[in-house]
């Protein structure tokens, strides 16, 4: 599985969070319709009004170790910028990442992409997961393109 390891400072983001669920494969269905309905209801173009990187974020992050965690989707944007009415910000630290490339039609592509990372890739890397949000990156296109690419992003530190 093809990866890169990158060093990322801090950053921040800008979006909507919903507490999603892993029981059942729970979040598989709910982060895509989460999507679509940012899509639908604006949500999405006030983001990219905002955005100052170009990407969209998907963030994984405040797990509560009960199969519970907050999903955002949102956009990079100045620190300690004001934050834009009905959005939540939150400072991703400085972090090493392994970074993952998805092609493909979303949703599909990229669930494939996070159960290979974790059945595959972390027992034969030699890295261990880091404390910290976990992140899909999505570039401006056609997400139901089979060319679509886009990443993953999750924080590491060298195993022992």
């Amino acid at each position: 599985m093809d990866y890169r390891i990158v060093e990322k400072g801090a950053f921040t983001v800008t979006g909507k969070i919903r507490e999603v669920f892993t029981q059942d494969g729970s979040n598989l269905r709910e982060i895509p319709a989460f999507w679509q309905e940012c899509a639908q209801d604006g949500t999405a173009m006030k983001l990219d009004a905002l955005n100052e990187g170009g990407e969209m974020y998907g963030i994984c992050m405040d797990f509560t170790g009960e199969g519970r965690f907050n999903y955002m989707i949102g956009v990079e944007t100045a620190a300690g910028g004001e934050e834009a009415e009905g959005f939540v910000s939150r400072e991703i630290p400085a972090l090493t990442w392994a970074v993952f490339t998805s092609t493909g039609p979303m949703p599909g592509a990229i669930q494939q992409v996070w159960q290979q990372i974790y059945s595959d890739w972390f027992p034969s890397s030699g890295y261990e997961h880091a404390a910290g949000p976990e992140m899909e990156v999505y570039p401006p296109g056609d997400t139901t393109s089979p060319e679509y690419r886009c990443e993953v992003w999750i924080p590491v530190v060298k195993g022992h």
